[in-house]
């Protein structure tokens, strides 16, 4: 029985280890929990609309468990799920804070959103999506998000300003920082001697020595009953469907899903050796169709976005490679919901290296993209430079693709007109 289970998640006792996918799952977890915390503050502007922030712990916390169950029985692979920074902004700042729509339109449109990803998938459109996106551009989507989470590690121990830059040297030795730089040499040496569950026991050791500097703080309660998500369920409003803007909206957020999401997926994949010769990857198409169905589920329970987060790269690093790591992250995002205080705990001095660490990984693909093939290797570049600079991978693959395209197209007409000079004088 425990095996015909475990089969559904693509799990094999031949070939995966249990402990292994249990310890990457938790470990992608506890690297993306701080959204259980970020998402109500990120909100609390709308509540002067009437948005109700303090139903939206619960409905995040659901939406993760499942939208990453639909990742680990669908899919099959280690992927955590939850509502997407970028598009937060998006829903709150553009759409509801300067341009004045209600929340129920910015949510409505995320469900379309939603809806559209998922006919997307089920058709040949997504299939040509990803195969127009060529070989080495892949590889640099990896190396770029590599460089992209590792920022947030650093931005997140305070050593990094908002701006990329770094902040005065007094930074340096404050006891966030000095715990980070720690956690971050500690979890490089497990890294080094394949210490297995190395990630997690650096966050475990970094959390505890925490305790006496006063970086870890302990929690009055264990234990919370959550609020009940009921105030934002299906709060949808269909009036604005006709209205222009409306699907300015929603084509932005598949824009951003789509892209966000084939992104992180490449890249995690690619870094972990999971891509074929000819550049496909095994379950693309479960995979963005689990990532489309989250987002229609969150968009019911109240929530932005839902997305795939970059964050999986930590549990990749870990070793996970099947559902049961996705299935373990549901279950720790369960738990969330009445341990709260506890997983909130965990310092952003303990999560931050793993972070670094991971980015490491994902560089590593950096190998296969020939740096001779200016043609390939500039794009590949001008990706990897610019998802850390702008904070968007979107943004680095947008940049990428177009470069490719312009730089082929007009070294092919150079050519061509070349060619028909030298026979013109010829002649």
């Amino acid at each position: 029985m425990k095996e015909r289970i475990l089969s559904l998640m693509g799990f094999s006792m031949q070939r995966d280890n249990l402990k292994t996918e249990i310890i990457s799952g938790f470990t992608t977890f506890i690297t993306m929990v701080y959204i259980l915390a970020l998402m109500p503050v990120m909100f609390a502007p709308l509540a002067d609309m009437g948005f109700p922030v303090n139903s939206l712990f619960t409905a995040t916390a659901l939406s993760a468990i499942i939208g990453t169950l639909f990742m680990a029985f669908i899919a099959k692979r280690p992927f955590g799920l939850a509502p997407g920074l970028t598009l937060n902004a998006f829903f709150c700042e553009t759409v509801c804070l300067s341009l004045g729509y209600p929340w129920q339109f910015a949510l409505t449109a995320v469900l379309i959103e939603g809806l559209l990803f998922v006919l997307l998938c089920i058709s040949n459109m997504r299939q040509i999506i990803f195969e127009m996106v060529p070989t080495p551009l892949k590889y640099a989507f990896a190396a770029g998000i590599g460089f992209f989470i590792a920022m947030i590690g650093f931005k997140n121990s305070g050593i990094l300003a908002e701006g990329t830059i770094f902040n005065h040297m007094e930074t340096l030795v404050t006891p966030t920082s000095l715990l980070f730089l720690l956690g971050l040499m500690l979890t490089g040496i497990f890294t080094a001697l394949r210490v297995k569950g190395g990630l997690l026991l650096g966050i475990v050791i970094v959390t505890i020595i925490g305790l006496p500097a006063g970086v870890t703080t302990i929690p009055h309660e264990l234990f919370s009953l959550p609020p009940s998500p009921e105030p934002l369920f299906c709060k949808f409003s269909f009036d604005y469907l006709l209205w222009p803007d409306f699907w300015v909206c929603v084509m932005t957020m598949l824009f951003f899903d789509v892209f966000d999401t084939l992104g992180t997926v490449v890249g995690v994949m690619a870094s972990a050796g999971i891509i074929r010769k000819n550049g496909r990857i095994p379950h693309m198409r479960r995979i963005m169709l689990s990532d489309a169905l989250a987002t229609m589920t969150g968009a019911c329970l109240g929530c932005s976005t839902v997305t795939t987060y970059v964050e999986s790269a930590t549990g990749f690093a870990e070793g996970g490679r099947t559902g049961v790591s996705s299935f373990v992250i549901a279950l720790c995002f369960v738990a969330s919901l009445f341990f709260a205080p506890l997983f909130l705990a965990i310092p952003a001095a303990a999560t931050s290296p793993v972070m670094v660490v991971a980015g490491f990984y994902l560089f590593g693909v950096v190998r296969h993209i020939h740096l001779t093939k200016y043609l390939e290797a500039m794009p590949a570049f001008l990706s990897i430079l610019l998802m850390p600079v702008t904070g968007s991978i979107s943004d680095g693959i947008l940049a990428g693709l177009l470069a490719y395209i312009i730089l082929h197209y007009l070294t092919e007409a150079m050519k061509y007109f070349k060619k028909k000079k030298l026979n013109h004088i010829n002649s």
